[in-house]
């Protein structure tokens, strides 16, 4: 194929998951190669989706031959586009990336002239900074550049954070592990602690309890973003327990990786070094448990964070391209 060949572009849902194995076993390795997750299990979770026809989006088709997939999922009023993704396989990368443009618009144009949608959202952790962006500029999108951080854990001691389980706070409370308890517990510092933040501007899931239910229900219950680590994940719990001052939730993304799924702090106890002792807790944790390094994701304009996670030992690794448009009812 060359990018002069016309393609056919059909609905996802007249496809199986027999149709589109081969390419997400292909995209599977781009994940591992690009940021060492295994994406297997992510993997067969869209291909459960397409077989239950529950995904919307297109198939790209070089004469009857499966070269590349969108899809996104609706939420009431809004859609978040999953993923895009182009078969390598005999052509270079910029004609692959041509296929996924091709895809995005054609996304792009049903998505905004869906009736009563009013917001999309993506974000192509895969796909370097700017790859994707003019079929988004072109159509209204905000973009906001986001970083990929690994931390190497081979040579950190866990042995000073991780004497015991539970930690006394100087300020009132505890460190200790997440518990099954912690899931209801934990929408409301999620949303105190993204309130006027710029991600919640990004995902705005972060702003209502039910749209943090279904986030957390994505990352503690299912496989979507790795296998949730309990063991790993910690919050700072007030006296009674009945409370949680922050935390932060941990997966392992390959045999050897962990990735921290997110941390918050309540706005009152941001700049008390609690963040920094629940990374220092996981960190310690995951090296225990026989991953090699740690990743983690955060805006490039949260330049707080940034400086944070640099001084304790993470490194740029990928700088990637979140996307929203709304629809200006005014």
């Amino acid at each position: 194929m060359t990018s002069a060949v016309q393609l056919d572009f059909l609905d996802l849902r007249h496809f199986s998951a027999q149709h589109l194995r081969p390419l997400l076993e292909e995209e599977s390795a781009l994940w591992r190669q690009r940021l060492r997750w295994d994406y297997r299990n992510s993997a067969s979770l869209v291909l459960q989706y397409v077989e239950s026809h529950l995904l919307s989006g297109y198939v790209a088709l070089d004469q009857g031959r499966v070269s590349g997939y969108i899809f996104c999922v609706y939420e009431s009023n809004k859609a978040v586009i999953g993923d895009v993704f182009a078969s390598r396989h005999g052509i270079d990368e910029e004609t692959a990336t041509g296929v996924e443009l091709q895809l995005i618009d054609r996304l792009l144009e049903t998505l905004q002239h869906t009736p009563g949608l009013r917001r999309v959202e993506a974000q192509l952790l895969l796909h370097p900074h700017g790859m994707h962006r003019e079929p988004f500029e072109r159509s209204g999108f905000q973009l906001y550049p986001r970083l990929f951080l690994e931390m190497n854990l081979r040579n950190i001691d866990p042995s000073p954070v991780l004497a015991q389980d539970e930690i006394e706070w100087a300020g009132g409370g505890r460190y200790r592990r997440w518990v099954a308890s912690d899931f209801d517990l934990a929408p409301q510092v999620i949303t105190s602690s993204y309130a006027g933040h710029i991600d919640s501007e990004i995902n705005d899931q972060y702003l209502s309890a039910s749209g943090t239910q279904r986030f957390l229900h994505n990352i503690v219950r299912f496989p979507g973003c790795g296998i949730f680590e309990p063991e790993a994940s910690w919050v700072l719990a007030d006296p009674s327990d009945h409370k949680l001052y922050g935390l932060l939730l941990c997966s392992r993304v390959s045999a050897e990786i962990g990735h921290v799924t997110q941390i918050c702090v309540l706005p009152e106890f941001q700049g008390k070094g609690v963040g920094r002792k629940l990374l220092e807790l996981c960190s310690a944790s995951m090296q225990i448990r026989g991953c090699e390094a740690i990743t983690l994701t955060v805006t490039e304009q949260n330049l707080a964070a940034v400086g944070l996670y640099q001084k304790l030992g993470y490194r740029v690794q990928h700088r990637f391209d979140a996307m929203l448009w709304f629809r200006d009812t005014r």
